[in-house]
């Protein structure tokens, strides 16, 4: 399967549908690029579909429908690249903060602060390469070239207010050049030096508590959060004729006072707060605080769940110059690294060790273990478990010598200049080797060992040869005997999916819906439900969970790339009657509640219900064989009966 430029995709759909001016609106689902095109005999249908990654065009709602499967997320982005007919992220349905509180708040750090992460650990990397330097009598602390290189590792973090508006704009909506003045009004030299008098501090007579903004993360991002409000308001009621001009005259005027007098002085007060609170536990209980990040700041990283640590990091440094936080890393990842390379020179299996060899390299030296982890450690599970056990003792050491980084960078090899000023140095050496002794040690001796015979078969489950993640047509692995529903109920090598809801069960070619019924998303069936409780088929990961409740991707632990979509056109429903129970990124077994849908809702609003389940990877796989309805017993299925057999 050729590899598919989603930029040169995007903008060929463009040209073909009549170019930018006839696009009014675009929209993507699990599977289409929905436009709304203002003529669409502008539109050339046959030269849309015959590009490279379009499945095929639909025109149904009044939208264009440019079918292109899984991959529509990424066209769609690249859409918002190359013109203004979107903002250039991921539809409201992919984006919009979806389950509990937690998630939601992990979500909004995760899209603030992920643009700016690697340049921050690229500046962060400079500071302590400098560091090193002046230390060691390489570079003169009063020369102008460590000067100019000193600005150039600091200004991002002094103006991090500023970066971080922009982000915040794009996420709370609102004009992010306000922001950005809001942001520069707060770290203005005169503001500065204001803080720093220590003399009273009023403002049309009201006293103001003054803060040192440089650096800071909540304000700004609390501030622009407000922001956002106010600019709705003075939108709503602001006369047009003067709209443009006094909506951010009269933001600016009420917000930059605002934040200095309340935002600024409660959010550094609880950034202070924080702070103060993780010292006491790294002061007090440094073994267990270290413990604790050192082995499971990588589980934190798998759930995403780290994003929600980085402000406590980036306030600490605020604050006091450091990160306690950030000291017992250095085991974690190296551990982790560690683990990589004992399964690179255990493993007999060629294709596993193409990838463990990059994969150490890389968590080792730059601090990156996502190909580690998901390309080694994770999948045969002992690695991961033992690269944790490294963790904790290295994490609990690194700790109790008062380790941390004086600067924000990606725990390594490289980075180790950072965490040189902070604590006991020859602790967080002894520590970082206590956890990569460990790791690699009993990854060597006990971990799995992959016999040369898996050297001839399928490709590695979340490797770069893993045709789910890198689009090869090479077969994937079989299932393996996992226990429980998620196991294969049929032969051996064989995987069954299970019918996700009761009902009648109708040929994939009698399904209402041209790009299902002609077997373009891969081989699958239909169920007309029975009901309205929605379940998974397989054991494994959610992979995509429209907002809108009515399509579900999953990735089976078996490899296998199913969709669950329920209803006919029902995104047009824009989730009326319908209440997902999972998100993106759920860990989910055969059986478990995906949604429920209220079933008289969707046929009295005129849709069919009629739920698919797509073996979106078909091509892939050695054979799809869906139940033959005429053979069922009424012809109707019951919720978690084999529906579908697949031979990997």
């Amino acid at each position: 399967m050729a590899t598919v430029d989603y930029r040169s995709l995007a903008g060929d759909i463009v040209a073909g549908v009549g170019g930018e001016s006839n696009i009014a609106g675009a929209t993507h689902c699990a599977t289409r690029l929905r436009l709304k095109l203002r003529d669409e005999a502008k539109a050339d249908t046959a030269a849309v579909e015959k590009l490279p990654g379009v499945i095929t065009v639909m025109k149904a709602g009044g939208q264009y429908q440019v079918v292109i499967g899984d991959n529509v997320p990424t066209v769609y982005a690249e859409l918002g690249r190359i013109t203004k007919v979107t903002d250039g992220t991921p539809a409201e349905a992919e984006t919009a903060p979806q389950g509990n509180l937690f998630n939601r708040f992990i979500d909004l750090i995760s899209s603030i602060f992920s643009p700016v992460i690697w340049p921050l650990a690229a500046a962060g990397l400079l500071k302590a390469f400098l560091s090193l330097a002046t230390q060691l009598g390489w570079l003169a602390p009063e020369s102008q070239t460590n000067v100019i290189l000193a600005a150039t590792a600091d200004a991002l973090f002094y103006f991090l207010p500023v970066f971080l508006a922009v982000t915040a704009a794009k996420r709370f909506k609102t004009n992010q050049f306000t922001s950005m003045a809001i942001a520069a009004a707060l770290v203005y030299p005169s503001i500065v030096a204001l803080a720093g008098a220590g003399a009273p501090v009023s403002f049309a007579g009201i006293p103001v508590v003054m803060m040192n903004y440089t650096s800071s993360v909540l304000p700004i991002i609390v501030a622009v959060w407000l922001q956002g409000y106010l600019e709705r308001f003075l939108t709503g009621v602001l006369p047009s004729a003067i709209r443009n001009f006094t909506t951010p005259l009269l933001t600016l005027l009420v917000m930059v006072p605002l934040v200095l007098m309340t935002v600024g002085p409660v959010t550094t007060f609880a950034a202070q707060g924080l702070s103060a609170g993780i010292n006491a536990a790294f002061t007090y209980v440094p073994w267990l605080a270290g413990a604790i990040m050192g082995g499971f700041w990588q589980v934190f990283v798998l759930f995403g769940l780290h994003w929600g640590l980085v402000p406590g990091m980036l306030s600490e440094m605020s604050t006091q110059g450091y990160s306690l936080m950030m000291g017992p890393l250095l085991a974690a990842v190296l551990g982790q690294a560690a683990a990589t390379l004992a399964v690179m020179l255990r493993t007999r299996n060629k294709a596993r060790r193409t990838v463990a060899g990059p994969a150490a390299l890389s968590g080792f030296l730059a601090g990156i273990t996502e190909p580690a982890i998901y390309g080694v450690n994770l999948p045969l599970k002992k690695p991961f478990y033992f690269g944790i056990a490294g963790g904790i003792v290295g994490g609990a050491i690194a700790a109790v010598g008062g380790s941390g980084a004086s600067s924000f960078v990606f725990p390594s090899l490289l980075g180790l200049p950072a965490f040189s000023t902070v604590g006991n140095f020859s602790l967080q050496l002894l520590g970082t080797g206590l956890a990569v002794a460990i790791a690699f040690t009993l990854t060597f001796f006990f971990g799995p060992r992959e016999l040369e015979a898996a050297d001839a078969g399928a490709p590695l489950p979340g490797s770069a040869a893993d045709p789910l993640e890198a689009g090869s047509p090479v077969p994937v692995q079989p299932a393996t005997g996992a226990a429980g529903p998620a196991a294969s109920a049929g032969t051996a090598g064989t995987v069954e999916l299970l019918a996700p809801v009761s009902g009648q069960a109708v040929a994939l070619a009698e399904v209402q819906d041209k790009v299902f019924s002609s077997g373009a998303m891969g081989s699958g069936l239909g169920i007309v439900p029975a009901d309205g409780r929605i379940c998974s088929p397989v054991t494994g990961t959610i992979k995509a969970a429209m907002k809108t409740g009515h399509a579900f991707g999953i990735k089976s632990d078996d490899g296998v790339e199913v969709l669950v979509h329920i209803g006919i056109d029902t995104v047009q429903l824009q989730g009326r009657g319908f209440e997902a129970a999972v998100v993106r990124g759920d860990q989910v077994r055969a059986g478990d509640l995906l949604a429920v849908v209220d079933l008289d809702l969707v046929a009295e609003a005129g849709y069919d219900t009629t739920t698919l389940v797509m073996v979106t990877n078909t091509a892939q796989l050695a054979s799809v064989t869906p139940v033959d309805g005429s053979s069922l017993p009424g012809g109707t299925l019951a919720q978690g009966q084999a529906a579908i057999s697949v031979r990997p």
